[in-house]
Protein backbone atom coordinates (compact mmCIF):
# COMPACT_ATOMS: atom_id res chain seq x y z
CA UNK A 1 0.00 0.00 0.00
CA UNK A 2 1.36 3.43 -0.94
CA UNK A 3 2.23 5.97 1.69
CA UNK A 4 -0.53 8.32 0.46
CA UNK A 5 -3.17 5.62 0.93
CA UNK A 6 -1.88 4.55 4.32
CA UNK A 7 -2.25 8.05 5.81
CA UNK A 8 -5.59 9.84 5.37
CA UNK A 9 -6.03 13.60 5.40
CA UNK A 10 -7.16 13.32 9.02
CA UNK A 11 -4.03 11.31 9.88
CA UNK A 12 -1.77 13.91 8.31
CA UNK A 13 -3.54 16.71 10.16
CA UNK A 14 -3.13 14.81 13.45
CA UNK A 15 0.61 14.44 12.79
CA UNK A 16 0.91 18.12 11.89
CA UNK A 17 -0.96 19.13 15.05
CA UNK A 18 1.24 16.88 17.21
CA UNK A 19 4.32 18.50 15.68
CA UNK A 20 3.02 22.03 16.34
CA UNK A 21 2.15 21.13 19.94
CA UNK A 22 5.59 19.64 20.64
CA UNK A 23 7.31 22.66 19.12
CA UNK A 24 5.18 25.07 21.15
CA UNK A 25 6.89 23.86 24.34
CA UNK A 26 10.50 23.78 23.11
CA UNK A 27 12.99 25.40 20.77
CA UNK A 28 13.10 22.31 18.56
CA UNK A 29 11.92 22.22 14.95
CA UNK A 30 10.52 18.74 14.25
CA UNK A 31 10.26 17.38 10.71
CA UNK A 32 8.23 14.14 10.24
CA UNK A 33 9.37 12.37 7.07
CA UNK A 34 7.74 9.19 5.75
CA UNK A 35 8.85 7.06 2.79
CA UNK A 36 7.04 4.06 1.35
CA UNK A 37 10.27 2.16 0.80
CA UNK A 38 14.00 2.83 0.80
CA UNK A 39 15.43 -0.31 -0.79
CA UNK A 40 14.50 -0.99 -4.41
CA UNK A 41 12.42 -4.19 -4.51
CA UNK A 42 14.59 -5.48 -7.34
CA UNK A 43 17.49 -6.03 -4.94
CA UNK A 44 15.44 -8.43 -2.82
CA UNK A 45 13.95 -10.12 -5.91
CA UNK A 46 17.30 -10.91 -7.48
CA UNK A 47 18.69 -12.09 -4.17
CA UNK A 48 15.66 -14.36 -3.87
CA UNK A 49 16.10 -15.60 -7.44
CA UNK A 50 19.70 -16.57 -6.74
CA UNK A 51 18.79 -18.45 -3.57
CA UNK A 52 15.80 -20.08 -5.28
CA UNK A 53 17.94 -21.34 -8.16
CA UNK A 54 20.53 -22.80 -5.78
CA UNK A 55 17.87 -24.45 -3.62
CA UNK A 56 16.09 -25.98 -6.61
CA UNK A 57 19.35 -27.26 -8.08
CA UNK A 58 20.24 -28.82 -4.73
CA UNK A 59 16.81 -30.46 -4.52
CA UNK A 60 17.23 -31.90 -8.01
CA UNK A 61 20.66 -33.22 -7.05
CA UNK A 62 19.20 -34.94 -4.00
CA UNK A 63 16.47 -36.54 -6.09
CA UNK A 64 19.13 -37.88 -8.43
CA UNK A 65 21.32 -39.11 -5.57
CA UNK A 66 18.44 -40.87 -3.81
CA UNK A 67 16.72 -42.17 -6.94
CA UNK A 68 19.83 -43.09 -8.87
CA UNK A 69 18.59 -41.60 -12.13
CA UNK A 70 17.51 -38.31 -13.68
CA UNK A 71 14.29 -39.66 -15.15
CA UNK A 72 14.94 -38.05 -18.53
CA UNK A 73 17.50 -35.82 -20.14
CA UNK A 74 20.21 -34.87 -17.70
CA UNK A 75 20.48 -31.42 -19.22
CA UNK A 76 16.85 -30.64 -18.39
CA UNK A 77 17.23 -31.93 -14.84
CA UNK A 78 20.18 -29.60 -14.38
CA UNK A 79 18.67 -26.47 -15.94
CA UNK A 80 14.89 -26.57 -15.44
CA UNK A 81 14.83 -26.83 -11.62
CA UNK A 82 17.23 -23.89 -11.32
CA UNK A 83 15.18 -21.76 -13.74
CA UNK A 84 11.90 -22.66 -12.03
CA UNK A 85 13.32 -22.07 -8.57
CA UNK A 86 14.70 -18.68 -9.59
CA UNK A 87 11.38 -17.62 -11.12
CA UNK A 88 9.25 -18.65 -8.16
CA UNK A 89 11.61 -17.05 -5.65
CA UNK A 90 11.84 -13.85 -7.73
CA UNK A 91 8.05 -13.45 -7.62
CA UNK A 92 7.81 -14.38 -3.93
CA UNK A 93 10.46 -11.81 -2.98
CA UNK A 94 8.16 -9.09 -4.31
CA UNK A 95 6.07 -9.53 -1.18
CA UNK A 96 7.42 -7.06 1.41
CA UNK A 97 7.33 -9.54 4.29
CA UNK A 98 9.46 -12.01 2.30
CA UNK A 99 11.70 -9.41 0.69
CA UNK A 100 12.65 -7.97 4.10
CA UNK A 101 13.83 -11.39 5.26
CA UNK A 102 16.04 -11.79 2.23
CA UNK A 103 18.01 -8.63 3.00
CA UNK A 104 20.49 -8.72 5.92
CA UNK A 105 19.43 -6.51 8.84
CA UNK A 106 22.68 -4.58 8.89
CA UNK A 107 22.33 -3.81 5.17
CA UNK A 108 18.76 -2.57 5.63
CA UNK A 109 19.84 -0.44 8.59
CA UNK A 110 22.61 1.08 6.49
CA UNK A 111 20.29 1.89 3.57
CA UNK A 112 17.68 3.47 5.84
CA UNK A 113 20.28 5.53 7.71
CA UNK A 114 21.72 6.86 4.44
CA UNK A 115 18.24 7.76 3.17
CA UNK A 116 17.46 9.55 6.44
CA UNK A 117 20.67 11.57 6.14
CA UNK A 118 19.70 12.49 2.58
CA UNK A 119 16.26 13.58 3.80
CA UNK A 120 17.90 15.72 6.48
CA UNK A 121 19.76 17.63 3.77
CA UNK A 122 16.85 17.61 1.32
CA UNK A 123 14.51 19.26 3.83
CA UNK A 124 17.25 21.58 5.13
CA UNK A 125 16.64 20.51 8.72
CA UNK A 126 19.91 22.31 9.48
CA UNK A 127 18.49 25.69 8.37
CA UNK A 128 17.34 26.98 11.77
CA UNK A 129 18.71 29.87 13.81
CA UNK A 130 19.97 27.75 16.71
CA UNK A 131 20.54 24.52 14.73
CA UNK A 132 17.69 22.85 16.62
CA UNK A 133 16.10 20.92 13.76
CA UNK A 134 15.23 17.27 14.32
CA UNK A 135 14.16 14.72 11.70
CA UNK A 136 11.85 11.80 12.51
CA UNK A 137 12.32 9.46 9.55
CA UNK A 138 10.11 6.44 8.91
CA UNK A 139 10.61 3.78 6.20
CA UNK A 140 7.34 1.85 5.96
CA UNK A 141 8.28 -1.17 3.82
CA UNK A 142 11.50 -1.76 5.76
CA UNK A 143 9.80 -1.08 9.11
CA UNK A 144 12.72 1.03 10.22
CA UNK A 145 12.95 4.49 11.77
CA UNK A 146 15.71 7.02 12.42
CA UNK A 147 15.79 10.19 14.50
CA UNK A 148 18.47 12.72 13.53
CA UNK A 149 19.15 15.93 15.41
CA UNK A 150 21.11 18.97 14.27
CA UNK A 151 24.11 20.33 16.18
CA UNK A 152 22.04 22.35 18.66
CA UNK A 153 20.03 19.25 19.54
CA UNK A 154 23.06 16.98 19.80
CA UNK A 155 24.84 19.41 22.14
CA UNK A 156 21.90 19.36 24.56
CA UNK A 157 20.59 15.78 24.30
CA UNK A 158 22.97 12.93 25.25
CA UNK A 159 23.70 10.29 22.63
CA UNK A 160 21.40 7.29 22.86
CA UNK A 161 18.32 9.15 24.10
CA UNK A 162 16.43 8.56 20.87
CA UNK A 163 16.72 4.78 20.61
CA UNK A 164 13.77 4.06 22.90
CA UNK A 165 11.60 6.40 20.82
CA UNK A 166 12.75 4.69 17.62
CA UNK A 167 11.98 1.24 19.06
CA UNK A 168 8.47 2.28 20.12
CA UNK A 169 7.79 3.90 16.76
CA UNK A 170 8.80 0.74 14.89
CA UNK A 171 6.71 -1.41 17.24
CA UNK A 172 3.70 0.80 16.57
CA UNK A 173 4.15 0.49 12.81
CA UNK A 174 4.40 -3.29 13.06
CA UNK A 175 1.22 -3.28 15.14
CA UNK A 176 -0.64 -1.50 12.33
CA UNK A 177 -1.03 1.87 14.06
CA UNK A 178 1.32 4.21 12.14
CA UNK A 179 -0.60 7.44 12.83
CA UNK A 180 -0.79 6.87 16.58
CA UNK A 181 2.81 5.68 16.80
CA UNK A 182 4.15 8.69 14.93
CA UNK A 183 2.07 11.16 16.95
CA UNK A 184 3.24 9.53 20.20
CA UNK A 185 6.86 9.67 19.03
CA UNK A 186 6.57 13.35 18.20
CA UNK A 187 5.07 14.05 21.64
CA UNK A 188 7.85 12.08 23.36
CA UNK A 189 10.41 13.90 21.26
CA UNK A 190 9.05 17.16 22.64
CA UNK A 191 9.31 15.76 26.17
CA UNK A 192 12.97 14.83 25.61
CA UNK A 193 13.72 18.33 24.35
CA UNK A 194 12.01 19.84 27.39
CA UNK A 195 13.89 17.55 29.77
CA UNK A 196 17.26 18.57 28.34
CA UNK A 197 16.26 22.24 28.19
CA UNK A 198 16.13 22.88 24.48
CA UNK A 199 14.19 26.01 25.37
CA UNK A 200 12.05 28.24 23.22
CA UNK A 201 13.18 31.83 22.74
CA UNK A 202 10.70 34.67 23.38
CA UNK A 203 10.96 35.66 19.71
CA UNK A 204 10.85 32.08 18.45
CA UNK A 205 9.08 31.48 15.15
CA UNK A 206 8.15 28.37 13.19
CA UNK A 207 11.16 27.92 10.89
CA UNK A 208 10.32 24.53 9.34
CA UNK A 209 6.91 23.49 8.02
CA UNK A 210 5.06 21.14 10.39
CA UNK A 211 3.28 19.18 7.66
CA UNK A 212 4.65 15.62 7.35
CA UNK A 213 6.66 14.91 4.21
CA UNK A 214 5.50 11.91 2.15
CA UNK A 215 7.73 10.19 -0.40
CA UNK A 216 7.61 6.96 -2.37
CA UNK A 217 11.39 6.41 -2.17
Amino acid sequence: MSVERLFSAADLEAIRAATAEAEARTGGEIVPYIVERVVDGEAARWRGATLGALAAALAAGLVHALGGHWGGSGVWWITLPAIAGAGVAYLAAGVDAIGRRLMPDDLLESYVKLRAEAAFLEEEVFATRDRTGILIFLALAERRAVILGDDGINRAVPEGQWQELVDRLVAGIRAGRPREALCETIARCGEVLERFQVTRRPDDRDELVNQPRLREH
